[in-house]
């Protein structure tokens, strides 16, 4: 982790702490809990489920059995784009898992987990509700139908040129 993650992290829980404040020690109080941290949070990092389990005086491990068996719960940030690969009828009829199989390898990634750098998570939904854009990808909130392997590198190259404009432009003194 930098600096700036470490501090994220800190804040993280401070906060985590305070929202515990608010629920009693009993264990049925475990979901809701769960549930408002990553609504606020986005996801449940380890150090969190420590703390639940902590404030509810129960293992770790019951904390986590029990997140890991809804898949409401996220155990990764989500990235700057979060991409939202459908796998439903439709779409993996049309070689969803193709896509999705392109999107990690070309991010370095798998289902659930986060690039380093934060920009790019990967998700594989069960459908997104437009079968008749099948295959569909969802990056953000921006809808990409009749997805095809080669469209993949395309998306993650279009966010590279966009990045690197906005570094360029930070670095660029102010024109008069």
């Amino acid at each position: 982790m930098n600096q700036d993650q470490v501090s994220e992290m800190e804040s993280f829980l401070r906060d985590v702490g305070l929202l515990l404040k608010d629920f009693g020690k009993q264990r049925e109080a475990l979901i809701p809990i769960l549930q408002m941290i990553q609504e606020k949070h986005a996801y449940l990092p380890d150090k969190a489920i420590h703390l639940v389990a902590e404030h509810l005086e129960i293992a770790p491990c019951e904390v986590y059995g029990v997140a890991t068996f809804y898949n409401q719960f996220r155990f990764h940030p989500p990235g700057k784009h979060p991409v939202k690969v459908c796998l439903g009828t439709a779409c993996h009829v049309g070689g969803g898992d193709i896509i999705l199989e392109n999107f990690e390898r070309k991010l370095g990634i798998h289902d659930g987990e986060t690039t380093p750098d934060r920009e790019f998570s990967i998700e594989r939904v069960a459908c997104v509700g437009c079968c008749a854009l099948a295959p569909v990808t969802v990056v953000g909130d921006q809808v990409h139908g009749h997805m095809a392997p080669s469209k993949v590198e395309g998306l993650i190259l279009g966010f590279e040129i966009e990045r690197q404009k906005q570094e360029r432009e930070k670095h660029e003194p102010p024109k008069s």
